[in-house]
């Protein structure tokens, strides 16, 4: 693992752009997906966001989590892109953020939703890691 390959700032913003497609994709209006995904959930009407969470410990933890995942996703994007001719590039970003949703985070996360029985929640939850993973290995691709 090279850190010293990674663009830092390409990865604070696949962190930032990350945290406003989870807030578009659960912001809970009308059109957004947190009404489903809380009916899937089995969660009643007047649940909110990190449910009995305090924001002191959420968010922190949350983006702790975004920034750890951007720099993971930084190294997978560099180490495959790097025995691609030309290196790292838009497609081959793109390329990897699916290839680890696809191996790792749609299985993963779909056996945990079968074993809670929350079924339709992983359609959701996972629809918004591909979108934050094909992004992310994108902007990680082309920012060099």
């Amino acid at each position: 693992m090279n850190f010293n390959s990674i663009n830092w700032l390409a990865v604070a913003l696949c962190a930032l752009v990350n945290l406003i497609i989870g807030a578009l994709w659960f912001g809970g209006g009308r059109k957004a997906f947190f009404p489903a995904w809380r009916k899937a959930m089995g969660k009643s009407e007047s649940y909110t966001t990190g449910g009995e969470l305090s924001p002191a410990v959420l968010w922190p933890l949350t983006v702790l989590s975004v920034i750890v995942e951007a720099v993971f996703m930084a190294l997978m994007v560099n180490a495959l892109g790097s025995i691609m001719p030309g290196g790292p590039t838009l497609g081959s970003g793109t390329l990897t953020g699916f290839i680890l949703w696809l191996g790792f985070v749609a299985p993963t996360s779909l056996t945990n939703k079968l074993f809670a029985s929350h079924p339709k929640a992983w359609v959701i939850e996972t629809s918004n890691h591909l979108v934050d993973f094909v992004i992310m290995g994108a902007i990680l691709g082309a920012w060099r």
